[in-house]
């Protein structure tokens, strides 16, 4: 649980924290309906949000683009109940190797055409409620956390 607000609280990590995991911090923040919390955070943080990324997110109602890539930091590791990487396998390195994470195993959008982008997008899409399930099973199994959305 998050120790400031008692809601369980995932992190989304990848290097740039500029696709992959803004897309699933919103996807995860917009299905659980404030029963529970999502954050992301790069290593290597990009200055700006990847354009395509953005423009995908709009074509289904989400914006991203006032969001800003954040630097993980230890603080952000110590609140989260799972962390979840975007794509180490992927791409052959990881990111935050020093906790115990789960890999979603995602191609990173960075220089990908909007057709590309909408795949991992949608890919992100169909992990959440899974994510969603698995968070509500480790706080109290029966707190009516995290509906499943569908938009």
């Amino acid at each position: 649980m998050n120790k400031t607000t008692d809601l369980p609280n995932v992190l989304f990590v990848c290097v740039h924290n500029s696709g992959r995991s803004q897309m699933a911090e919103a996807f995860f923040n917009l299905m659980a309906e404030g029963k529970a919390k999502a954050h992301s955070a790069g290593t290597h943080p990009a200055y700006r949000v990847n354009p395509v990324v953005v423009e995908a997110m709009r074509e289904i109602g989400i914006d991203i683009g006032g969001n800003k890539p954040k630097l993980l930091t230890k603080d952000m590791l110590e609140q989260a109940d799972i962390v979840v990487t975007m794509g180490c396998g992927v791409e052959g390195v990881c990111p935050a190797t020093f906790v115990k994470t789960e890999d979603w195993e995602l191609a990173d959008p960075e220089g990908k055409p909007l057709p590309e982008v909408r795949r991992i997008r949608d890919a992100i899409k169909a992990r959440v409620p899974e994510l969603l399930g698995k968070v509500q099973r480790q706080t109290d199994g029966d707190s009516g956390c995290c509906h499943h959305y569908s938009r």
